[in-house]
């Protein structure tokens, strides 16, 4: 397994090369775009005048839109002393400054971490998470998320939601054009090799348009599942006790509603459980941005 330290150059490597992947990616279909309309310069240039400004300012700010979109608020001390002082003493534990405490009001139990760095960096549990866990429990689920924190996961994390949002937007906007091009250039009556050519860019224009999300969101499925099994490890680091979070996983897989109400495709893969209903299946396993629960349970168990 790796050590502490080349996971934080790896995930810092990582995010890097996914945002200039990603703006690749973006380039790409702004080519894809500007041909549609006769123009490739034209469309390389607006994906460009798009991407680069879009990757810096989440970059800066997705911590905050995803904060939003969860539907977390900030609480005091005096709120819910017990968290500010489980944060705080696993901070310490960690090496990392102490996360800002989120709540997110929901019955359902789970936790997320987000930010670009240790530095900006934020924890949120569901207020249904702090009335169902005990002690142990709950610093078990804390050392997960600060190991995200400590581990830079929380950048890359962040950075390909926001990203995969981004070239889902952009793929919309092709198939748009690809539409609206396509039946203005059918209505001219278009003959010959400009017509097939025409023909050929529409159908590289949907295909493309519609991989390109596709492979965003695997990346980010295949990213989230091994990162969490990596901060299951370094919690059970953090609090010498494995058999914490381990029960609170238990505690998290049982609960009859595990539904969190603000979450959605685009942060599902920031909790430390799914917040949606799970459905047993090939499929199903394929697309989920968690590992199963009973195989996080079984490593903790045999630690």
């Amino acid at each position: 397994m790796e050590t502490m330290f080349e996971q934080v150059r790896s995930n810092k490597r990582k995010s890097y090369l996914l945002m200039a992947f990603f703006i690749l990616v973006i380039g790409l279909m702004g080519a894809v775009f500007g041909l549609l309309w006769e123009n490739i310069y034209a469309g390389l240039i607006l994906s460009m005048l798009i991407s680069i400004p879009y990757a810096a300012f989440s970059y800066y700010t997705g911590d905050w839109m995803i904060l939003a979109m969860t539907g977390s608020r900030a609480v005091t001390k005096r709120e819910y002393p017990y968290l500010y002082h489980t944060i705080e003493g696993l901070a310490i534990a960690a090496g990392v400054p102490a996360p800002k405490a989120y709540v997110i009001d929901d019955s359902a139990l789970n936790a997320f971490a987000t930010g670009r760095d240790p530095e900006h960096a934020s924890i949120t549990v569901t207020t249904g998470l702090l009335k169902a866990m005990n002690r142990q429990e709950l610093e078990g689920v804390i050392a997960h998320e600060m190991s995200h924190v400590r581990n830079y996961d929380i950048r890359f994390m962040m950075l390909t939601t926001v990203m995969v949002g981004l070239v889902t937007l952009l793929s919309d906007f092709i198939l748009r054009g690809v539409w609206y091009g396509g039946r203005g250039r059918r209505s001219e009556g278009g003959r010959g090799s400009g017509g097939q050519l025409q023909i050929i860019l529409l159908v590289f224009g949907i295909f493309f348009a519609l991989i390109a999300p596709i492979i965003g969101q695997l990346i980010r499925l295949a990213i989230s599942r091994q990162r969490e099994y990596l901060a299951d490890a370094n919690a059970a680091v953090l609090t010498r006790y494995p058999p914490g979070l381990a029960s609170a996983l238990k505690k998290i897989a049982k609960d009859p509603d595990p539904l969190v109400d603000n979450a959605n495709k685009a942060t599902a893969h920031l909790f430390i459980s799914t917040p949606f209903r799970e459905y047993r299946g090939f499929v199903e396993s394929f697309f989920s941005t968690h590992p199963p629960v009973e195989d996080r349970i079984k490593r903790l168990e045999e630690m």
